[in-house]
């Protein structure tokens, strides 16, 4: 996936990003990370076709998306983002299966490739005995679990999450991350997602990509990114980078009130 100069904006509203390009490593995973007001998800909307740049284009395996055709973007490219609306009364397992409709007739129903890939995505997030549950009935985490299996289910050779972790517990985001790694060094996927956390995005990213007023500020891998000069610059943020299991940790400096 190549970003091409974009230039995103809300209607006539003001520029939030503007003449941005981006190489996104291929089999890898890819994380944005940068303050509030920043551009992340602004950026992650331009790249998968709900928002559309006023200059510029994304090109997915040498085709610009705007161009491709709704249902074979679908096959491609899987998105999920920020605070999902969950139809009322679904279950977890058809939420998960409206992943498999690109794949699908308009009235087929579904098949036995279509149920397997149901569970295993169920299985990844560690759903599938709440399967049967309705989404309204499940805690904040399991919902966006769920969604997270949707867009597994959906089997599409690139995936967009826009903060993945979102209402979830340490645990349990770290859980996520493990699915997402998987996706990408497993299954070979290409993983682009948008996180808050610095540490957990440096712990799983293979390529960090930091943004700042709309533009990148810095990118490549996280050992070389994630300084304490950056956080500075771009978070206004003291803090000490350590470095644990290979990837950086970000310790911000207290300051007690006297």
């Amino acid at each position: 996936m190549f970003v091409e100069n974009i230039t995103l904006a809300y209607g006539a509203g003001p520029t939030i990003v503007s003449g941005l390009s981006l190489e996104v490593p291929a089999g890898r995973v890819t994380a944005i990370v940068g303050p509030n007001g920043s551009g992340k998800s602004t950026l992650l909307r331009g790249m998968s076709r709900l928002l559309t740049p006023t200059t510029g284009r994304v090109l997915l395996d040498g085709d610009d998306i705007h161009r491709l055709p709704a249902r074979e973007l679908a096959r491609k490219l899987g998105i999920l983002p920020q605070g999902p609306i969950t139809p009322e009364g679904i279950t977890a397992a058809e939420l998960v299966a409206r992943g498999r409709h690109p794949h699908r007739g308009l009235f087929a129903r579904l098949s036995s490739d279509d149920q397997q890939a149901i569970e295993e995505a169920l299985t990844a997030v560690e759903l599938l005995e709440l399967r049967d549950r309705p989404v309204d009935q499940l805690s904040g985490g399991q919902r966006q679990r769920v969604w997270i299996a949707m867009v597994l289910a959906q089997g599409t050779p690139h995936l967009l999450l826009d903060e993945p972790t979102t209402y979830l517990d340490l645990a349990h985001a770290v859980d996520v991350m493990n699915v997402v790694h998987a996706a990408a060094h497993r299954a070979g996927r290409t993983v682009v997602t948008v996180l808050h956390d610095l540490t957990l995005a440096a712990q799983y990213a293979d390529h960090l990509v930091v943004m700042g007023d709309g533009a990148i500020a810095e990118q490549g891998p996280p050992r070389d990114v994630l300084t304490e000069a950056l956080l500075a610059e771009v978070f206004g943020l003291r803090a000490t980078v350590v470095e644990v299991g290979g990837a950086p940790v970000v310790v911000p400096d207290r300051t007690l009130a006297r």
